[in-house]
């Protein structure tokens, strides 16, 4: 089976209504899990490095509004995943009961985290854009986590990625910042059997992330492709 992740991460803008109907969207077009972001912006933030402080501090969810996307993920019959960015919002998801964790690229250090995440005893996926070369992390303790292919690039270009090189049956699947569909799709035919991609209502919606995100429209041509694809 293949699964396609569909990440709203920010993409909601701060606008939970928005981010209701992008789950109720992306289910509509194919997708198996949405994922978000949950963080304390300045855990991991500072106003002087990011030139997106203050879209980071809007899009910030609270845990009430953790618990309202999880319930509308129960409602839409889609799961509900998050890349946790401390050990307390770790424990937020712990709450709502999470069938499982995500390690973004740049918690790829976070001992602290990591550690919380393996405490769960829940399978995790792990996002390798910042992680050097091709040699895994010192976490690929259990068959309960999983890699993906990532370069940490918004948007990715072409040029950028080393999808030939990439072995799927050692990474589980592919993380993709790449503007359009082409490169999951190229990771699908190479043997990916996840595909995380942001998604957006709106291409050009104000954000670091809409550009390199997939429409509706592209969704759908993704969840046809890969069901082709299992046929093979």
């Amino acid at each position: 089976m293949i699964e396609i992740i569909a990440e709203i991460g920010q993409n909601h803008n701060g606008d939970i209504s928005l981010a209701k109907e992008m789950i109720a969207v992306a289910k509509d077009n194919g997708a198996d899990a949405v994922k978000f972001q949950v963080y304390d912006v300045n855990h991991i933030f500072t106003q002087e490095d990011n030139p997106w402080y203050e879209y980071n501090c809007i899009t910030e969810l609270s845990k009430k509004d953790v618990v309202a996307l999880s319930e509308e993920c129960k409602k839409q019959s889609i799961e509900f995943i998050a890349s946790a960015f401390d050990p307390e919002r770790v424990y937020w998801l712990e709450e709502i009961n999470v069938k499982r964790h995500k390690i973004a690229s740049r918690s790829i250090n976070d001992n602290k985290l990591i550690d919380a995440m393996l405490k769960t005893n829940k399978p995790i996926i792990v996002s390798l854009g910042m992680w050097e070369g091709f040699k895994f992390p010192e976490i690929q303790t259990k068959e309960s986590i999983f890699y993906l292919y990532c370069v940490s690039k918004y948007p990715t270009e072409m040029s950028d990625l080393k999808l030939d090189k990439i072995d799927f049956k050692k990474y589980s699947g592919f993380s993709d910042h790449t503007i359009g569909i082409t490169a999951a799709k190229i990771a699908i035919s190479k043997g990916a059997k996840i595909i995380e991609k942001h998604f957006t209502l709106d291409k050009n919606m104000y954000g670091p992330d809409h550009k390199g995100s997939m429409t509706p429209k592209e969704l759908k041509e993704l969840n046809i492709f890969r069901k082709q694809a299992e046929i093979l």
